[in-house]
């Protein structure tokens, strides 16, 4: 437990910020609870930090009695203000991203900042790549993030808000040229928010709806990802005229935004089809307003008169046949000759009426082509190399959302379709008992039905309630494509794929719907994509032949052709790292990528893949520029699709500098890795050597894991007694059950409280357990394998990635605080052994990693992040004590006391706040 912390010289800012907002909430405390709460938590944060600088047991006891000493009411006092204090450091550390960045800018001497879209333009200037090589690069790059309500974002709206004030806050106080009254009154406004902060209940009283969390995503949408999506293909587009003036750019639209909340129906039967239509409305009722709004800001903008410019006779003539038509007396701007704000006056009524009347616009093409009109002929008057910044950025921001918002996925459990399909096909005589054929003959069936553009549904009452509701999924997604265009939802992604069958019953399904449509002289229409999900390790290693098996079948090419012959294909982090560890499901994700992509090119199709990465490093989780990076290359030209997961999009999103920043980093990535595909720098002469040190390593992990996890028949009697699994789920996160059925089973149990209930304890098994036995085997088996992993960490970026992660949970790893979770296990023999096996390998993977990385400490190349740990362990640690003794109070009660059971909850809530990913 005692640490080393090297100082930090550029983090001096943001030490200035967390003790001016520590010494504020000291203050607030002193007024709620007097001095004497104040003293409570001062103390206790000192015999922690104590702890962490020289442990020492007198030490350690004297912290444990000070805590159980606490009457109730005070407990609950001194675990909020802890909890609170991580709030406030979480805003200051986004508050220093954001000053960082700044000073980049400021800097006289041109120093670009790292991760930067001016770094990724450097790059191609240092390769020497031409213009036409940059534009093709620009034509081929896509990065799609899809935003996900999952229930591990445990912090409130309200407080989010709050949050947010905070960090404009500090932002103004980082003014250079405040006066000391304006400095003052800044202070008081800190003062004002925090103490609403503490007033704020942290916990939800009801668990959040569907319909509550679609519009939790949609807040990210409407606060910042509107502006800011469009703000980076500028910055692409201005770095690239600077850097390139002479060459014509076309930047197209190469980041966009989708959604899976209100569309995942996977184990939550609260999505349903009605769910799904509330939800794209309400994306479409937010698009239209952003829409209105800006155009109405451009109205004031555009005084311009024809008495001063001259503008398009188009223009001109479209305003005299649109005024008669969409505006009435009163809505017509007044002023003949401001003739910008006359068609800015149609177009506001225009969006005022879409979807409500057929003056509306019918789809959001005729929308653009009134802006773009505007823009034609504002270029007759306005000079050269100026462009009209607002008028493009509206554009842009049409064409990227369109009246859609964002892309829809849609997303079921296989086993769904496959009960659907069996009834169907009983009904009409097709087959008995579908679900209990073989692939070939299920193969055979589906082909057949594909072949036969006749319908074989009947009406819907002659169904179960289950059928009756897919069936209407599908009806659903049909009748979205007329109302708000085929891009509200494209992609229907099918969880646990095992077969070829899987893919064929959802087009099926699609047919029956006429999304897919086979016509009498043999022409295929298709306007769904189908996308299977590849989770478990056996499903990864089966993938490649699922989809050969598919590539080989006339009836999917026919398909595919409708797509421009692109397959998207979904791997799934979670449940892989769930059933073989981190280390091996990475690798095997990693091979799958590979071997279906050298499939594919055989086929001439073309491949997305879709990384279902979790926000925390058990599900995936990680920066998201490293997760770039730890792709093969060769598949990153196919278009790179990645989850945002709940718990992440706060610290990613919720302020739009940081909102910037993050995707900055991510597209820099992507730009920095094609510059080294296109000057074909890749090193493959070491490929072979290293994949196969990957191969033994994963074998020998794979095997340790599973050693534990399915074959040590007490240790689920250990993770759901030295965790707190079972009081988590009482917090109210989420509108998705813990389990995917009834049952608590290790295999129902879904990856996200697995998870959560280690990352809690302080052990985060799954984000690193049985890595260091791989890795130390395959060290040991021969002298000169130790240079062979340096070399993969230095040379290998997916590598790399593999071994920084690890480092990281490591270092949210505390295994001292770990043993106070295995005294929960109620059998001490139990508790002891499966603790000291978690702590063996724990110090073997330190050991190794140290040594492969050659750093002394662990984050050692990170000195921000090691910063950011060691700053926030002596606030844990006391929140992990209290969690151990309430839980230990708790499961000794026949009749859980809820006052008890509220303080478990916060300090769950408090520890999640305190761990999350930094950086």
């Amino acid at each position: 437990m005692t640490t080393r912390l090297k100082v930090n010289e550029n983090s001096t800012s943001l030490r200035r910020d967390v003790k001016r907002l520590g010494k504020i909430l000291g203050e607030v405390l002193v007024h709620h609870g007097g001095q004497e709460l104040l003293e409570k938590v001062e103390t206790i944060r000192k015999l922690a930090k104590e702890l962490r600088t020289n442990y020492n047991e007198d030490t350690y006891q004297t912290l444990k009695n000070e805590m159980e000493n606490l009457e109730r009411p005070m407990r609950r006092q001194v675990i909020r203000a802890f909890s609170k204090y991580f709030h406030l450091v979480n805003v200051a550390e986004l508050n220093h991203r954001i000053r960082r960045r700044r000073e980049y800018q400021l800097m006289e001497n041109n120093l670009v900042q790292p991760a930067s879209i001016d770094s990724a333009i450097q790059a191609f200037k240092s390769k020497n790549l031409s213009e036409d090589a940059i534009q093709n690069v620009l034509d081929t790059l896509s990065l799609e993030l899809i935003i996900t309500a999952h229930p591990t974002e445990s912090t409130k709206r309200s407080i989010l808000e709050i949050q947010k004030r905070i960090a404009g806050l500090l932002k103004q106080h980082d003014n250079p040229m405040l006066t000391r009254k304006e400095r003052k009154l800044i202070d008081q406004e800190l003062f004002e928010e925090i103490t609403i902060m503490w007033q704020t209940d942290e916990l939800r009283l009801t668990r959040p709806t569907v319909m509550d969390e679609v519009r939790n995503g949609l807040y990210y949408f409407d606060q910042t990802l509107f502006d800011v999506l469009p703000d980076i293909h500028q910055e692409v587009q201005d770095a690239l005229h600077e850097n390139y003036p002479t060459y014509n750019w076309n930047v197209p639209n190469f980041l966009t935004f989708g959604s899976w909340i209100g569309g995942d129906r996977d184990g939550n039967p609260n999505v349903t089809p009605e769910v799904t239509w509330q939800t794209l409305h309400k994306q479409n009722k937010l698009v239209l307003k952003k829409y209105t709004d800006a155009v109405i800001s451009l109205m004031r903008r555009f005084s311009h008169s024809t008495n001063r410019i001259k503008a398009s006779s188009k223009l001109i003539q479209s305003i005299v046949e649109e005024e008669q038509l969409y505006l009435t007396a009163d809505s017509k701007w007044q002023v003949e000759t401001e003739v910008y704000r006359r068609k800015f006056a149609v177009i506001v009524e225009r969006l005022k009426a879409t979807g409500k009347t057929e003056k509306g616009y019918t789809d959001s093409e005729e929308l653009l082509k009134d802006l773009q009109l505007i823009q034609e002929s504002f270029a007759i008057h306005q000079p050269k190399d100026h462009e009209q910044k607002d008028l493009q950025k509206l554009i842009r921001q049409v064409r990227l959302f369109g009246f859609h918002l964002a892309t829809l996925d849609i997303r079921n459990h296989s086993g769904e379709h496959e009960a659907a399909i069996s009834e169907i096909m009983k009904k009409v005589g097709i087959a008995d008992d579908y679900s209990s054929l073989d692939e070939d003959n299920k193969m055979k069936i589906l082909e057949s039905v594909l072949k036969d553009p006749r319908p074989i549904l009947l009406l819907n009452e002659d169904y179960s309630a289950q059928t009756q509701e897919m069936i209407k999924t599908f009806q659903m997604i049909r009748d979205a494509h007329k109302k708000f265009g085929k891009r509200a939802i494209t992609v229907y992604l099918i969880s646990m794929t095992q077969s070829a069958s899987d893919l064929l019953e959802v087009l099926v399904l699609a047919k029956e719907a006429g999304i897919y449509r086979l016509h009498a002289d043999g022409t295929v229409e298709s306007h769904l994509n189908v996308a299977p999900l590849l989770e478990t390790i056996d499903d990864l290693v089966a993938g490649p032949d699922i989809m050969q098996t598919l590539f080989e079948l006339p009836v999917y090419k026919n398909h595919l052709i409708q797509h421009g012959n692109q397959q998207e294909i979904m791997l799934g982090y979670s449940d892989g790292s769930k059933d073989g560890g981190t280390l091996t499901a990475n690798w095997k994700l990693y091979r799958a990528q590979r071997e279906i992509h050298e499939m594919a090119s055989r086929y001439k199709i073309g491949l997305k893949f879709f990384h279902g990465r979790g926000g925390s490093l058990g599900r995936g989780g990680g920066p998201l520029n490293k997760s770039i990076l730890s792709q093969p290359a060769e598949t990153l030209g196919d278009g790179v699709k990645i989850t945002e997961q709940g718990e992440v999009l706060s610290s990613r999103y919720l302020l739009e500098d940081i909102a910037f920043r993050s995707l900055e980093q991510a597209i820099s990535t992507l730009l920095k890795a094609f510059a080294h595909i296109s000057n074909n720098e890749l090193d493959q002469s070491q490929k072979d050597k290293w994949e196969t040190a990957m191969e033994d390593i994963s074998a020998v992990s794979l095997k340790k894991y599973q050693s534990l996890v399915f074959f040590d028949d007490d240790f689920m009697t250990y993770f759901k007694e030295a965790t707190p699994l079972n009081e988590i789920g009482n917090l109210k996160i989420g509108s998705r059950p813990m389990s995917r059925k009834s049952k608590q089973t290790f295999e129902d149990l879904r990856a996200i409280p697995w998870v959560f209930a280690w990352t809690q304890s302080r052990q985060l098994l799954p984000a690193w357990y049985a890595a260091g036995t791989g890795l130390t085997a395959f060290a040991d088996k021969d002298g000169k394998n130790i240079d062979i992993l340096k070399e993969m960490y230095e040379k290998w970026p997916f590598f790399r990635s593999t071994i920084d992660n690890l480092q990281m949970a490591l270092m949210k790893a505390d295994l001292t605080t770990a043993r106070e979770y295995s005294a929960l296990v109620e059998d001490e023999a139990i508790g002891t052994r499966i603790y000291n096996n978690i702590k063996e390998e724990y110090n073997k993977t330190k050991a190794i990693l140290l040594e492969i990385s050659g750093e002394a400490e662990l984050l050692d190349h990170t000195p921000t992040i090691q910063e950011s740990v060691h700053r926030r362990n002596p606030y844990v640690d006391p929140l992990n004590f209290f969690q151990v003794e309430l839980i230990k109070q708790l499961r000794d009660q026949e009749t859980p006391d809820p006052e008890l059971l509220n303080q478990v909850l916060l300090t769950i809530n408090g520890i999640a706040a305190g761990l999350r990913n930094t950086g």
